[in-house]
């Protein structure tokens, strides 16, 4: 055997490993998921994807009978068993437009006669021919079966594996919108499929009774829906509050002699299947659509994405059906999935991924951040190759090993992080990730640093004389790793990125302050405010009109806001709110340097960890250096507006739950532009604590403490 054999032989055990570990760990997701009702579509959905691409590549480990080509989850023993007359089927997901037109391509070709094939290099149809599809919302609950017969509900299921479901007839009885007659005139025997669903509210509420009563949180309103159906007592349910929404008819039979019900023996399109069921009067999902062609079903589903965040239901897609019932008859089904329908889902906020290897980025402020690094994954609509791993106390949390498989999350237009691993993926191959004693930039001395979230506090909890700026890594304490270089070229360009940003100086770019720094113009940040035009303009690539607009765009920024200002300074921690809240409560530079580590640690938000921060922060000698280097350089930091002593002056509020006329953030602004203060704990000292709807802990301490108790209406008219 030669070397290009073993390498192959290698390979191919390798894939093989990797596809029966997907399988197993698929399989483990689906009965938790559909079994269980827990977990969530993202995990499993991503991993499904990795299968099948590998599949695609290695045809050789395809196996029909495998755990990836069943439906659902096995019915659960408590409930008596449903066999669906028609299979209940699940759908094919498709996550790009381009997924969604590959989707097209294969349906046109297995449809000759309508849509006949044309020679090599030719558009494989006539344009003027297109497919009228079906789109609707797809609703993220429980799907069931309900049985009408001579216009009596006598049956409801749950999908079960597709074969063979669970009788929930009592449960499904106290879902308010499931109807338990037809209208007349009403088919002889009708089965419709729809959801059961949970609103986004009603979930909160239940999430927010459960905390209470200790009892268990659900991740999402498809496993609280579920859970509330797939359980014995049927006032439970009852007290759910959750709602149905008809999508199909699997079967229909009408009585031959009533001429009145002929016309509905012959329904011709999906379409309107939903129309009828509407008159029979299910609830049918409002946002749903004929589009003649897949670009109107890609412009539907755009449209989608735009409301979804406030719809009211969790839903995950859209999904897109052949309108034509012949033509789903002629395309059929294959395994599980019918060829005819599709569904499209949105970018999930999750996804899983291999770690090929931890690098570590060096930030502003020296410390040593690790990143995973994995192939290019897409997650949230984008597609990244590294994911942050905060610290080496996250990394053993989540016991995380070069080669592992990880969840990796991304909420928003920041980096994506990990979230777990996935251990059950292990081979046994994965290694463990060891800290770098020198920095990857500048190989300077690499420092470990014990932070406690309070200073004050020693580790066991008793006050420190000094305040400790170390621990053990227990209780709370962590380790952070720093470059001990006060010259690294990393800390201090990734500073004067950040400084650059906060003073909004946008012609000054990374590349451009790189080149002002190998040229000696600039050793600090503060060195920005001294540049001229002539140190500028004979640089290469320069010239005069480019060195002009650099300076004017300086001497522009020149002025700043406090809050900007402080968020400029990079101190740890702190970012815009932080910033905007230290402006307001200290108006000046010189206050704040002076303010006791307790007199931060009053504003509300602030925490031990971010006071103790900004604290230290104006002890270090060379931070207020910096300071009055800036002031010197002709920084000027703008008044913060005066608080006229109001009708509120000297009193002291905290704010609790949530109130319905405005923000926490303007009630807030309201209160100090009337003199109050506003603190995140009550005490003694505390004047009012303002209660609004789902009120916590800080209402029961100032009960405890006799603290005056105001709710909205009276807070709204101190403020008038």
């Amino acid at each position: 055997m030669n070397e290009f054999d073993v390498k192959k032989r290698t390979s191919l055990a390798s894939v093989s490993r990797r596809v029966q570990k997907l399988r197993d760990e698929i399989a483990r997701l689906r009965d938790a998921y559909h079994t269980k009702n827990i977990g969530t579509d993202d995990v499993y959905d991503s991993l499904t994807k990795e299968l099948k691409k590998l599949l695609e590549q290695y045809p050789e480990f395809n196996n029909p009978n495998a755990s990836e080509n069943r439906i659902a989850g096995k019915p659960l023993e408590k409930f008596v068993k449903v066999k669906h007359r028609i299979r209940v089927l699940s759908l094919n997901d498709v996550f790009s437009e381009e997924e969604l037109y590959d989707w097209e391509k294969r349906i046109k070709k297995l449809l000759p006669q309508i849509f006949p094939t044309r020679g090599v290099g030719e558009i494989p149809y006539p344009s003027g021919r297109e497919i009228d599809y079906f789109c609707e919302v797809k609703f993220d609950g429980l799907a069931v079966s309900l049985i009408y017969e001579k216009g009596k509900f006598i049956k409801g299921a749950t999908r079960g594996d597709g074969f063979i479901g669970e009788d929930i007839t009592q449960n499904l009885k106290t879902v308010k919108s499931i109807l338990l007659s037809l209208p007349s005139p009403y088919p002889d025997y009708i089965e419709v499929r729809g959801e059961v669903l949970m609103s986004k509210k009603t979930l909160i509420k239940l999430n927010l009774k459960n905390k209470k009563e200790g009892k268990p949180i659900f991740a999402n309103t498809r496993n609280a829906a579920a859970g509330s159906l797939r359980q014995l007592d049927p006032k439970l349910a009852a007290e759910r509050g959750l709602d149905f929404f008809a999508y199909d008819i699997a079967e229909i039979e009408f009585q031959r002699s009533d001429p009145k019900n002929s016309k509905r023996s012959d329904l011709k399109r999906h379409s309107e299947k939903h129309q009828y069921l509407k008159e029979l009067g299910f609830q049918i999902g409002k946002d749903e659509a004929i589009c003649k062609n897949l670009k109107e079903v890609i412009t539907f589903i755009k449209n989608f994405e735009k409301i979804r965040p406030d719809f009211l239901f969790g839903t995950d897609g859209v999904v897109v059906s052949v309108d034509d019932l012949k033509l789903q008859e002629t395309l059929g089904v294959v395994g599980k999935a019918p060829r005819y329908m599709a569904a499209f889902k949105y970018p999930a906020e999750k996804a899983t991924t291999v770690v090929k290897d931890i690098k570590i980025n060096v930030g502003r402020t020296g410390v040593l951040t690790p990143l995973a690094i994995f192939e290019p994954t897409s997650v949230a609509g984008s597609t990244v190759s590294k994911a942050t791993l905060h610290n080496m106390d996250q990394i053993g949390r989540l016991d995380l090993r070069i080669g592992d498989t990880v969840v990796i999350e991304k909420a928003g237009d920041v980096i994506p992080k990990v979230v777990k691993v996935l251990t059950r993926m292990r081979t046994g191959k994965e290694k463990k990730f060891r800290m770098v004693n020198k920095c990857p930039v500048c190989r300077g001395k690499v420092e470990k640093k014990i932070t406690t979230p309070n200073p004050l506090l020693n580790k066991e909890g008793v006050k420190a004389s000094p305040p400790l700026e170390g621990g053990d890594g227990r209780s709370g304490l962590s380790v952070a790793y720093y470059c001990s270089n006060a010259k690294c070229s990393a800390k201090n360009e990734r500073f004067l990125e950040h400084f650059v940003s906060a003073f909004e100086i946008y012609e000054l770019g990374p590349k451009i302050l790189r080149r002002f720094k190998d040229e000696g113009l600039i050793t600090d940040a503060a060195d920005i405010f001294t540049l001229e035009k002539e140190d500028i303009a004979p640089l290469e690539r320069f010239g005069e009109k480019s060195a002009e607009n650099i300076i004017k765009e300086i001497k522009l920024k020149k002025k700043i806001s406090f809050s900007k200002f402080l968020l400029a300074l990079g101190i740890l921690h702190v970012g815009e709110e932080t910033a905007r809240d230290l402006a307001m409560n200290f108006s000046t530079i010189s206050k704040l340097r002076k303010a006791t580590l307790e007199e931060i640690n009053e504003i509300e938000n602030i925490g031990p960890a971010v006071s103790a921060s900004v604290y230290n922060y104006f002890r270090g000698k060379n931070n207020l250096l910096f300071i009055e280097k800036l002031l010197k350089d002709g920084v000027i930091i703008e008044k913060v507006q005066k608080i006229e002593k109001g009708k509120l002056d000297g009193l002291i509020f905290v704010l609790t739950g949530t109130l319905s006329q405005m923000s926490r953030e303007l009630a807030k602004e309201k209160i100090i532009s009337l003199g109050g203060k506003v603190s995140s704990s009550v005490s003694k000292n505390t004047s009012y604590v303002v209660a609004g709807e789902e009120a916590g802990s800080k209402l029961k301490n100032a009960e405890k403490l006799g603290v005056n108790i105001i709710y909205e209406k009276e807070f709204l008219d101190m403020l008038q």
